[in-house]
């Protein structure tokens, strides 16, 4: 629906009154305020792989890893497949992201193409930044590991928190609407459009990248060069192939191991229910709750959700497109939070480290469990949100239909 925005004030913000969505916001210092957040963010990280991060002690044995040697220790033991998903999700990402950010906003001299190229990739890399979540995985092991051994943080912990804090800042500070005007200037609309009125039934679309109004005919946009259409084409058969896949994926992750203990010489396999039920019996009920909700009820219940989305979109009932449209934001942001039960994994396997007194290592189904969170994501991705709307428009067109 097209919305006209008016002058904003200091620290307004505008959204949209069908859906809610956040259309633009006005920010005291919009190119400064992202910029000093990000650098602060890379700062921390900097900081954050100098010193030890966590350390553990059993029996007089002592372990201790920094940030770096987290996926160095998994790919020495050749479990790539996790030390590749912890690199890339925990550290290039955000890292990419924060950089990204200063040089855009600082407006650093380079050819436009090169910039657009680098802002398309920001907006498109910001759901994969998972340091929080790695966050959140890291409290969770601890609580796991202290029936086992003594654990201490070290001096990087701190810092590491506020590398988390100060990048999901700097994503918030960061208003696309005003960025992309930096950048270029958006194309102009040839023909009167008049606000309250959906986008195609006056013949215009929104460009999915650079939120320009462009015919909806139009299938490149002269600002962002992306490509596009009113519609995004195979989108409930795109999305419905990567939700059978997670699908399948999601009853062996579920079965089969995803962490392998080794204690005094007994080799202990864990599924992701089991290590559930071992936190509710040694009382940990509240991570035990957290692990249950983000690695068993989120995937299945978002698997649910995609279908039910993609079911509405294609089916004839009428729905509350305003529901759907806010079962569809709930999706995309609960999804990657199941990525905490891996992140968890990933601290344990490289934390603990001692021999025959005790050695944990990722299994398969650890694997299987990150590939389903990943593929549900890129489901949520594919499904174009705008056909929830398609039904209220048709009612609306019907609507005026019958007024003339």
């Amino acid at each position: 629906m097209l919305v006209a925005v008016p002058d904003l004030e200091q620290g307004k913000k505008a959204v949209c009154p069908r859906c809610n969505t956040l259309l633009t916001a006005r920010w005291r210092e919009p190119r400064n305020q992202p910029t000093g957040y990000a650098l602060s963010a890379l700062i921390m990280l900097f900081l954050a792989c100098l010193f030890p991060f966590v350390s553990m002690s059993v029996a007089g044995m002592v372990s201790e890893i920094k940030l770096t040697q987290i996926p160095r220790v998994m790919f020495n033991e050749d479990y790539s497949s996790m030390a590749a998903i912890f690199l890339i999700f925990v550290q290039l990402v955000p890292t990419f992201c924060m950089v990204a950010i200063i040089i855009l906003c600082q407006n650093v001299k380079m050819a436009r193409r090169l910039k657009i190229e680098l802002a398309h990739i920001l907006f498109k890399m910001k759901t994969w930044c998972m340091a929080e979540i790695f966050l959140a995985g890291v409290l969770v092991s601890f609580v796991k590991l202290m029936a086992h051994g003594e654990i201490s943080i070290g001096l990087s912990f701190f810092p590491y928190c506020l590398f988390c804090l100060f990048q999901v800042r700097a994503f918030q500070c960061l208003d696309r609407h005003w960025f992309w005007n930096e950048i270029a200037p958006a194309p102009k609309v040839c023909h009167t459009l008049q606000a309250g009125k959906p986008g195609l039934v006056q013949g215009v679309r929104l460009c999915q990248s650079c939120t320009a109004i462009l015919p909806a005919q139009q299938f490149r946009c002269p600002r962002c060069h992306t490509k596009g259409d009113a519609r995004r084409r195979n989108s409930l058969q795109c999305t419905m192939a990567l939700l059978i896949t997670s699908v399948i994926l999601y009853i062996p992750a579920n079965v089969l191991p995803i962490m392998v203990t080794q204690a005094l010489g007994q080799q202990i396999n864990s599924t992701i229910l089991e290590g559930i039920i071992l936190l509710w019996g040694a009382g940990s009920y509240p991570v035990a709750m957290v692990i249950f909700i983000a690695s068993i009820m989120i995937p299945l219940l978002k698997m649910l959700a995609i279908g039910w989305l993609c079911w509405d979109a294609k089916s004839q009932t009428s729905h509350d497109s305003e529901k759907m449209h806010f079962i569809y934001e709930m999706v995309e942001f609960v999804g990657r939070w199941s990525m905490i039960d891996v992140f968890v994994i990933a601290v344990l396997s490289a934390l603990v480290r001692m021999g025959q007194l005790m050695s944990i290592y990722p299994a398969l189904g650890a694997v299987l469990f990150a590939l389903v969170v990943i593929l549900t994501m890129f489901a949520s991705i594919m499904f174009d949100p705008r056909l929830t709307w398609d039904k209220a428009n048709r009612k609306f067109e019907r609507h005026k239909n019958e007024e003339l």
